[in-house]
């Protein structure tokens, strides 16, 4: 099985990156569904590429995980197999130890908040800290706030999740807050996850609504429970072992095309928002909204303990909820 990897990652070495009539073309990697406003995001990135770059630079697309789990993704980019990928920020904690600030619970007052920090110094900063593991952040896309979805239990209080067994992305800090409410976090890449709720591998799942919906698991969970826990973004990642060879006009195109995805996609995540709303509802799932300073107090000790333990990632999430006061 190793020896099929190596196999996969040498043809993909090859390929990434290729060169025919002036033409450059690099791989870009996602877990997602067509319809997924992320996914949509990307290809609009691509086209701005093609646009600005008069066909002369094309991202190719390849969704739904084709080319491996998030975490794959990310070690091919190091290796420079692959050129970009799309990963949630909690995924790529485990590369780059700053973005775990991200996991912590009710960081943000609302979606102002998260963008203001998205397109701020500090934002900017904590994206580009994967530098030094070959990972470079391009920009984010906003992935909402996660909140838990259950097959039989109606999630209104951190009481009700105890025992269960929820899906947690490979996070630590997603872990620790899952056991802190109560519940029997199970690491289940995205790709499984819609099986192994089928056959009672785990009893519900964390994450936002529009990822809800587009990966059906509505079909198998019909308990949706607004307590909206955590904002995790995406993150659009380059190798830097392909970027650093792009001549700065190729980098430069690269740049603005997804800053403008960025902004593009907020306007589809809203929208995406309001309609999973509306269609898991219609499908018969029951959404609760709980009261979320309960889960907000069952969980605050996690922020609290990282004053003494972690002193400098406390302080940044201070900065960061100083930032919705401003």
């Amino acid at each position: 099985m190793r020896s099929v990897f190596k196999l996969f990652i040498a043809l993909i070495l090859f390929a990434s990156c290729s060169q025919k009539d002036e033409v450059k073309s690099l791989k870009l990697s996602h877990g997602l569904s067509l319809d997924h406003p992320v996914h949509q995001a990307l290809a609009f990135f691509a086209q701005r590429v093609k646009e600005k770059s008069n066909g002369e630079l094309i991202i190719e697309v390849y969704p739904g995980g084709q080319l491996g789990s998030e975490r794959q993704s990310l070690e091919l980019l190091q290796l420079g197999g692959l050129a970009m990928t799309k990963v949630s920020s909690a995924v790529m904690e485990n590369f780059s130890p700053k973005l775990r600030v991200f996991g912590y619970p009710y960081i943000f007052k609302d979606r102002e908040h998260r963008y203001k920090l998205y397109d701020s110094e500090l934002g900017n900063e904590l994206l580009l800290d994967g530098e030094k593991y070959w990972l470079r952040g391009l920009t984010y896309f906003d992935a909402g706030s996660r909140s838990f979805y259950t097959k039989d239990t109606p999630i209104e209080t951190p009481e009700d999740l105890k025992g269960l067994k929820i899906r947690v992305m490979q996070s630590p800090t997603a872990i620790n807050l899952v056991k802190t409410l109560g519940g029997s976090p199970t690491p289940v890449s995205w790709g499984e996850l819609y099986t192994s709720l089928q056959q009672g591998v785990v009893e519900g799942a964390e994450n936002n609504l529009p990822s809800f919906y587009t990966s059906r698991h509505y079909e198998i969970c019909k308990n949706f429970s607004l307590d909206e826990h955590s904002a995790v973004p995406d993150i659009l990642v380059i190798s830097t072992q392909i970027y650093n060879k792009l001549s700065s006009e190729e980098k430069r195109w690269i740049q603005e095309a997804a800053q403008e995805a960025s902004v593009k996609q907020r306007e589809l995540w809203e929208i995406a928002e309001i309609e999973a709303l509306t269609a898991i509802k219609k499908e018969g799932v029951k959404v609760t909204y709980p009261d979320k300073e309960l889960f907000k107090e069952k969980s605050s000790h996690i922020i609290k303990d990282l004053e003494k333990t972690e002193p400098e990632l406390y302080k940044t999430i201070q900065e960061i909820k100083n930032l919705g006061n401003e």
